[in-house]
């Protein structure tokens, strides 16, 4: 069986954010920022972030065969590259979301994400740091029981998740598809279809995604995904307000409702017929490279 590798420098970057750890927090209602949003939390213009390219290959595991790239490793390569490749994993960057301030860093192996925020008049400062969480309250350390150790951590991980997109989609866990050809609303799109190993996958390993990424520019235009937790559900984003800010996109997200159990290859259809509802909007404002 094959899977999705990346160069050794950039494989150690994603070691502290498992497909558990974003899963969990996509499904309404469940964790800590969950509840505080009431709604689906989470993260096109032709101009290119750069020539920053960004290497992925297939690699056999059990070593019997040569290297080799597939339709889909293809795919989630060329999406990468146009969202902004290598400066992905040296980067830091700040912004706003949800009345919340965050901040990521990624050197190498090491990596560092904070959020800030104001609540009954305290300042609480949430860190994660190459797998370890902390909380401040006004400066001063915080115990936390193991529930809102792990509440924090997949609050932290979802937001960079999908501020960063594409980048996690080279965990080890993720098992990529090529599903085709696609036209919305008179563009095509090639999708890729994302489901995730039992083992590393997290409790909702069956939980399923699609990206639909746009043939001309390489973007990730519209993602989708369903999710059983809380009842379940079916979601999908169209991505709006594009910028390249020091190499790297970030884009802004409507998010729309569809039926339980509507298929996700029947989304954009549904979409562009005017027949989804809109839930909400994933906007990550003020971003700023600290670079």
């Amino acid at each position: 069986m094959y899977r999705l590798i990346i160069t050794l420098s950039v494989l150690s970057l994603f070691i502290g954010c498992t497909p558990k750890t974003v899963k969990d927090n996509v499904a309404d209602n469940t964790g800590e920022e969950r509840s505080q949003n009431n709604e689906d939390d989470g993260y096109q213009s032709s101009s290119d972030p750069g020539e920053a390219p960004l290497t992925i290959s297939r690699e056999n595991t059990n070593d019997e065969r040569p290297v080799m790239m597939g339709p889909a490793d293809q795919l989630l390569k060329k999406a990468l590259n146009a969202h902004g490749g290598e400066r992905y994993f040296q980067a830091e960057y700040v912004f706003a979301f949800r009345k919340k301030d965050y901040r990521f860093k990624n050197d190498g192996k090491n990596y560092r994400y904070e959020s800030t925020s104001q609540k009954d008049g305290s300042m609480i400062v949430d860190v994660l740091e190459n797998g370890q969480f902390s909380r401040t309250i006004d400066g001063q350390a915080t115990r936390l029981t193991p529930k809102q150790i792990a509440a924090g951590t997949e609050s932290l991980n979802s937001v960079i998740y999908f501020a960063t997109l594409p980048a996690k989609l080279t965990d080890p866990a993720v098992n990529l598809e090529h599903a085709g050809p696609h036209i919305i609303k008179g563009q095509r799109y090639e999708t890729l279809q994302v489901s995730f190993d039992e083992e590393g996958g997290g409790n909702d390993h069956d939980d399923n995604f699609r990206y639909w990424i746009n043939e001309e520019t390489g973007r990730i235009d519209y993602l989708a995904y369903d999710y059983t937790v809380n009842g379940g559900g079916v979601r999908f984003r169209s991505a709006y307000n594009p910028r390249v800010v020091d190499g790297i996109l970030f884009q802004d997200y409507v998010n729309y409702k569809a039926p339980l159990g509507t298929d996700l290859s029947e989304l954009p259809m549904l979409y562009a017929s005017g027949k989804l509802e809109e839930l909400s909007r994933i906007e990550t404002e003020d971003v700023v490279s600290l670079n």
